[in-house]
């Protein structure tokens, strides 16, 4: 069997997992049950033995580092694009700040104290931010899914894009703190929409195109595409230009779902040494990381849900709480940056790719649809009659 076969057959298993799942599967939640049990399976029992290739093999073409740079600009120019919706008020404030510094705190001292590879100051404020992360296409499907009050989601979105907004930008600004000189031309590029203003251009698709076009770019030259993406995004903001994507939402979905998803969810995992698992971290380790992101982003969240309406039922802060810890494409998007620039290793990878599933699920599991008497009340506590 042939590497372009695998990747063939690896897509082929992820497009047939999305549709079996169809609406009753979030795609990511699919993908990422793909990613932790399939590829890994598919690995150790059918391509090493049978087909006599090494994961090593299966990440060595040219084309596949350049289909991987391409896809992960896509997606990160994509999960960038929600700061052009933030709304800062003193609700979403009081819910954001509790349910990032909480997590992040908890994050670096996981960094510190678990993790003997994670020594860099870089690489634990990473795993600090990625503890904060809450995924905002996956929080808002989910809450479309179960008919959520339309104030209370928009509420729980802005809360959310605030929180990754902080985790981006500071992230962002921690890279490049390294070699500030590296910022020039991402920050200078930022500035293009003020030009196409100036130019009287109000086309929305020429403000997208550029904007993916450089995201790529800046990927592929080794700069900071991070604080690229997030100042065009802030400019834009400034001059109330409305962002469109480059394609229809149907082919746009597709691409996203059937390639770039899976592309880089499966290189992720390709790295890890499944042969090698718990010879470099013990047990207790790997288990800290699957349950410390979930207890202290709960408990971050409703601290922030009661401070921003302390006389909101605690059923409602506890069902808000759980949403708000739901991970998926923003925390994958996040967690492949961390793994591309080394900062942290592929097994701690694995993980935290598992959190993601867990975090993503626990919702479902825990049978957070909400009842007919919690939704009325939601619905009547947020939305306006």
């Amino acid at each position: 069997m042939s590497v372009i076969g695998f990747w063939l057959l690896a897509l082929a298993i992820y497009a047939l997992v999305t549709l079996i799942g169809g609406r009753r599967l979030i795609p990511i939640v699919g993908q990422l049950l793909v990613a932790s049990l399939a590829i890994p399976l598919l690995l150790l029992f059918g391509v090493e033995p049978h087909w006599q290739l090494t994961a090593q093999d299966l990440l060595a073409p040219a084309w596949l580092n350049m289909a991987y740079g391409l896809c992960f600009a896509l997606l990160l120019g994509y999960i960038l694009s929600d700061v052009i919706d933030l709304e800062v008020n003193a609700a979403c404030l009081k819910i954001a700040l509790p349910s990032f510094l909480l997590p992040l705190l908890a994050g670096l001292a996981c960094a510190v104290w678990l993790l003997p590879g994670a020594r860099s100051w870089l690489s634990a404020v990473g795993i600090g931010l990625l503890f904060s992360i809450t995924a905002i296409p996956v929080l808002y499907l989910f809450l479309q899914s179960i008919g959520y009050p339309t104030e209370a989601t928009k509420r729980l979105l802005h809360a959310a894009i605030l929180m990754d907004f902080m985790c981006w930008s500071l992230f962002g600004l921690a890279q490049g703190s390294s070699n500030p000189a590296a910022l020039l031309w991402p920050l200078l590029a930022a500035g293009l929409p003020l030009l196409l203003r100036l130019l009287q251009l109000r086309q929305p698709l020429l403000y997208s195109l550029p904007f993916f076009a450089l995201m790529l770019l800046f990927q592929q030259l080794k700069l900071n595409a991070l604080v690229f993406g997030i100042a065009y995004m802030l400019c834009l903001a400034w001059l109330r230009q409305p962002f469109r994507l480059p394609l229809p939402a149907r082919q746009w979905k597709l691409l996203l779902n059937g390639l770039a998803v899976p592309l880089i969810l499966t290189c992720g995992v390709l790295r890890v040494d499944f042969h090698g698992v718990g010879a470099h971290y013990s047990w207790l380790y790997l288990g800290a990381l699957l349950a410390l992101p979930v207890l202290s982003k709960v408990l971050g969240s409703w601290l922030g849900l009661h401070w921003a309406d302390p006389q909101a039922s605690a059923r409602i802060k506890w069902q808000e709480s759980l949403f708000l810890n739901i991970r998926g494409l923003t925390e994958i998007v996040f967690l492949n940056l961390l793994l591309q620039l080394q900062l942290i290793d592929a097994l701690v990878y694995f993980s935290l790719l598992l959190m993601s599933l867990f975090s993503t699920l626990l919702p479902a599991l825990l049978g957070k649809r909400p009842s007919i008497t919690a939704n009325n009340e939601a619905r009547s506590r947020y939305e306006i009659p």
